[in-house]
């Protein structure tokens, strides 16, 4: 068994990532030390509460909270206003106090929609995130991002607002269906694509044996890179590798693409349009395009250049007539580049040819 992680967040808020084996039945007094409070509201979905509800439960009652729960139904379009109001109506009538806690139990829906909620109710209460998936253990939990998706795109709509911890218990992540675990893979890849060529080339080999490594290493560079731009104005913006194209995607396919899968087809047709604008050798993209082939992920989606480039309009990192885009220049390193809307077609189109 490996030893617990602790990852320190320094932010507008300061807090602990708690990462191991088996330490979901400890949660309790590590929630207590960092948030206080009288009662616990669960928000969960369908899937996950029939696996680790009571667990969670169990370990928050036995540290002095009184636990309510709330089960949504798994799934991208639970991540919506309607099921926001839904939350905040059910926290005002179970009377939750500004002192109170909401703890996220889920993956990356979960913990948007959770954390866009305890961003709003009064003004602000405490959150914690227990994720449940490697994606969200690795990305949406960190970094404090929050949100729902509105018809017009994925996280219109949502709030910076940090948790005041994060409980990652490794060993749940050995119910996720395969799928879901593949979709949690494309994230680790970008990872190793903007920040860390030897992530990157370790893993080449299989990374379920060596979770806690490969969590551990992620949530590291989101932390540093969080800690310099909060509010992403800047370098935060370079976490966005492959998220233009795959929201786009995602957007298209009324989300019945998972999000991960959704992120490697825009990695790859993300990584062909700097080969295009002359910033990324095509070595560099082939190295790429394996890797995701290795990890089973899509190179490209049925969808042509024209529907992808009308779906980025909508994109929040649109800016006027420029669309800002995280592009690889070699693995380890990706670059933020303005791309003018009128020539992102045509880029697109190059990508997805490549």
């Amino acid at each position: 068994m490996n030893p617990e992680r602790k990852i320190t967040v320094n932010a507008s808020k300061t807090y602990d990532i708690h990462i191991g084996e088996n330490i979901l039945d400890n949660a309790g007094p590590l929630i207590r030390k960092a948030a206080g409070g009288d009662v616990a509201v669960i928000i969960t979905d369908d899937i996950v509460s029939e696996l680790y509800q009571k667990r969670l439960a169990h370990t928050l009652t036995q540290s002095g909270y009184h636990v309510v729960s709330h089960v949504i139904t798994n799934g991208e379009s639970s991540k919506s206003p309607e099921n926001l109001i839904v939350i905040l109506n059910y926290l005002a009538e179970k009377k939750l106090s500004r002192t109170d806690i909401v703890v996220a139990l889920g993956g990356g829906v979960v913990g948007d929609l959770a954390g866009f909620a305890a961003a709003c109710y009064m003004r602000g209460v405490s959150f914690v995130q227990v994720p449940t998936t490697l994606l969200a253990a690795i990305d949406s939990s960190v970094g404090g991002k929050t949100a729902v998706n509105l018809s017009a795109g994925k996280n219109l709509a949502g709030a910076f607002y940090q948790p005041d911890t994060v409980i990652c218990d490794v060993s749940l992540l050995s119910t996720l269906p395969d799928d879901v675990f593949i979709s949690g893979c494309a994230e680790v890849i970008k990872y190793g694509v903007l920040a860390d060529n030897e992530l990157f080339e370790f893993i080449k080999s299989p990374i379920s044996n060596n979770l806690t490594h490969v969590i551990t290493r992620c949530v590291e560079i989101k932390r540093d890179i969080v800690g310099k731009d909060e509010r992403e104005n800047g370098v935060r913006k370079l976490l966005n590798y492959g998220h233009t194209i795959g929201h786009a995607i995602e957007q298209l396919s009324g989300y019945r693409i998972p999000h991960g899968y959704a992120v490697a087809a825009g990695m790859a047709i993300e990584a062909g349009m700097a080969v295009k604008m002359g910033i990324c050798p095509t070595g560099c993209y082939n190295k790429i395009k394996e890797m995701l082939r290795l990890y089973n992920l899509p190179a490209t989606k049925n969808y042509n250049a024209k529907e992808l480039a009308e779906a980025c309009l909508s994109d929040k990192k649109r800016s006027g007539d420029k669309i800002t885009m995280a592009l690889p220049i070699r693995v380890g390193e990706c670059v933020l580049k303005d791309i003018p809307v009128s020539d992102l077609q045509g880029l697109i189109q190059h990508g997805m040819e490549v």
